[in-house]
C-alpha cells in the first residue's frame, strides 16, 4: 500500500508490542498500537525458542488490532550482539559493507561467517582515509530465525534495526547531559548512553524483571506470584517489613552494579564522558521507588523517559490504554519513527 509507513515491531520476553504512525513533513501521528502476551518461555534473554508461539501471537495482534499494513520494521537484540566504537576504512556504502568482515574478523569475540555486520557512521567521512562509527555485531541465525517466525505469521519484515538505536530515537533527550536509557524488561535489560543523540555504550544486560522478583522469592520463602505482587504493589518503598525492605534492595542490586560498571568504564575509557542523567523505561522500571533508588546508589539524576514525546494525536489513544502500554512501548515506538524517516 503506497505511502503507509512500515509498523514497528518489538518481540519481547513476556509480550509483542506493536506501533503505527503516520508521517506528515516532520510530524509522527500515532494511528495504531496494540500488545499480545507471549507464553512464558517463549523467548528466554532475548532468544527466540518457540518460534510457532511467536507466529501465533503476531496472528492473533493482527486480527485484534486491524493495522493497515503488513509491513513492520522489526527490532532485534541478542546477548551476544556486539557495538564497539571503531575506525574502518573510508569506502563508498556497498564497498564499505563488503569489506567490513576483513576489515574487523580479528576484532569480534564472534565468526564472522555466522554474524551479521554493520556500520553506523559517528561522523562525516569526508576526504579522510577512515571513518569513526559503530560496528554491529549480531549472530545471523537468531535474526534469520526471528524474521522467519514474523513472516510465517504473514507480515513482511522490510528493515530490521537494533532495539537499542530505536529505544534512542524514542526516549532520547537532546541535550548538553550525557544520558543513559535504561529499558527494564522481563528478562533482558536495554542500555544506551549517548551525549546529544550519539550513541557512547549500547549494552544488553541478561537481567530485568523476572530475576528481581525470584531473588525477593527466594529471600523471603514466599511463591513468585507472591512476590510479584509484593514487588508492584510496594517495590522498594516496602510494606514497613525490615526483610522485605532488604529483599527488595538485594534484589535489584545486580542491575545497578552493571550500570554502575558500565558509567566507570565510560567515564575512565577514550572518551572520558561522566553520564549526568539516567532515564527509565520499561515494564521493569515501574517498580516503586526504583527511580530514587537508583539515583541514591549512582549519584546521577533519574526520571522516567517519556517515550511518546515524539508523537502527535495520542488523546483517543488514551482511551484504549495508551498510557498503560507507553511504559514499555520504547523500542517499538522508536522502530516506527526510523521506519517514517
Amino acid at each position: 500500500m503506497a505511502g503507509v509507513n512500515p509498523i514497528g515491531l518489538d518481540i519481547g520476553s513476556s509480550s509483542i508490542r506493536a506501533v503505527e504512525v503516520k508521517r506528515v513533513k516532520d510530524e509522527y501521528t500515532l494511528t495504531n498500537f496494540g500488545q499480545v502476551p507471549l507464553p512464558h518461555g517463549t523467548v528466554q534473554g532475548g532468544i527466540l525458542s518457540d518460534p510457532v508461539a511467536v507466529t501465533s501471537a503476531l496472528k492473533q495482534l493482527w486480527a485484534a488490532c486491524k493495522f493497515n499494513t503488513k509491513q513492520v520494521m522489526l527490532g532485534v537484540t541478542n546477548p551476544q550482539l556486539v557495538v564497539r566504537e571503531m575506525s574502518v576504512s573510508n569506502l563508498p556504502p556497498k564497498e564499505m559493507h563488503r569489506s567490513l568482515p576483513f576489515q574487523v574478523r580479528d576484532m569480534l569475540p564472534l565468526a564472522v561467517e555466522r554474524s551479521l555486520l554493520d556500520f553506523r557512521p559517528l561522523e562525516e567521512p569526508g576526504t579522510n582515509p577512515t571513518v569513526r562509527g559503530l560496528l554491529i555485531a549480531m549472530p545471523k541465525d537468531a535474526v534469520t530465525e526471528l524474521v522467519q517466525a514474523v513472516e510465517k505469521a504473514g507480515l513482511h519484515v522490510v528493515d530490521v534495526d537494533l532495539a537499542s538505536f530505536a529505544l534512542l530515537r524514542a526516549a532520547s533527550r537532546l541535550d548538553a547531559q550525557v544520558e543513559a536509557i535504561v529499558d527494564i524488561g522481563a528478562e533482558v535489560t536495554s542500555v544506551v548512553v549517548h551525549a546529544d543523540g550519539e550513541p557512547l555504550i549500547v549494552r544488553t544486560v541478561p537481567r530485568g524483571g523476572v530475576e528481581i522478583t525470584e531473588s525477593i522469592a527466594t529471600r523471603l520463602g514466599i511463591t513468585p506470584a507472591e512476590a510479584e505482587a509484593l514487588k508492584c504493589r510496594f517495590g522498594l518503598h516496602g510494606d514497613g517489613q525490615p526483610d522485605t525492605d532488604s529483599a527488595a534492595a538485594d534484589a535489584i542490586r545486580p542491575l545497578v552494579n552493571e550500570l554502575r560498571s558500565s558509567f566507570t568504564y565510560l567515564a575512565s575509557g577514550e572518551r572520558q564522558k561522566q553520564v549526568t542523567r539516567v532515564a527509565l523505561c520499561g515494564g521493569g522500571a515501574l517498580m516503586p521507588g526504583l527511580a530514587e533508588h537508583v539515583q541514591q546508589q549512582l549519584g546521577v539524576a533519574v526520571m522516567y523517559a517519556d517515550s511518546a514525546a515524539r508523537l502527535r494525536d495520542t488523546r483517543k489513544a488514551r482511551t484504549r490504554g495508551f498510557d498503560s502500554f507507553v511504559p514499555s512501548a520504547a523500542v517499538s515506538i522508536g522502530l516506527t519513527l526510523g521506519a517514517a524517516a
